[in-house]
């Protein structure tokens, strides 16, 4: 319950950005967020949090995930990769997911989509309980008091509306320019006024 009396607060006040996307612009100096489209799970006055939903880490799969937590894989789950959350707590799992499920550690971000940071979901998940939707991803992009207001006023960020078909795309490697295209923002004229008033 409390969970939903912060979330009402947040969406009261306009700056604060819980529950949208943001969409790394051109200049964006952080190699670890070029072209990065960031789903945002908290946000208030004591900083943010979100997931990156458009970067894979190649290099684990959804099987070694599986193996280290000891979870047996009842149904096939080929689709789902392993996504690059953001670079703090690198080692430490989330699943970002339609709200149809939501289990004992589940927190509603908004009414149709949730996040969970237990190994509940993925033991669902591999059972053929779990959400209609999700993500998986391995660290997440924070922000302490004021950062992100910062690096907005200074143009590193485009805060857009967000829903499931971008969070839950299938083509990551292009979903930052489709995303900006979606709502139409040309990515090359980004390019094109890049540093300029």
């Amino acid at each position: 319950m409390a969970s939903k009396k912060k979330k009402k607060q947040i969406i009261k006040d306009d700056f604060y950005l819980t529950g949208q996307i943001l969409v790394a612009m051109p200049q964006m100096q952080d190699p670890r967020f070029k072209s990065a489209v960031i789903f945002m799970c908290g946000h208030d006055e004591q900083g943010a949090m979100g997931i990156v939903v458009n970067k894979l880490i190649d290099s684990v799969t959804l099987a070694d995930l599986l193996e280290q937590l000891d979870i047996a894989r009842d149904i096939p789950l080929n689709d789902l990769k392993v996504h690059y959350g953001g670079p703090v707590e690198i080692g430490r799992g989330f699943v970002l997911h339609s709200s149809d499920y939501l289990g004992e550690n589940s927190v509603e971000i908004t009414s149709d989509i949730a996040l969970s940071a237990s190994t509940n979901v993925l033991n669902d998940v591999v059972q053929g309980n779990g959400p209609d939707h999700l993500l998986l991803a391995l660290g997440y992009a924070g922000w302490s008091s004021g950062q992100l207001e910062n690096e907005i006023m200074q143009n590193g960020w485009l805060t857009l509306p967000a829903d499931g078909s971008i969070l839950f795309d299938k083509d990551p490697q292009t979903l930052w320019r489709r995303t900006l295209q979606k709502f139409g923002v040309d990515p090359d004229h980004l390019f094109a006024h890049t540093g300029h008033a």
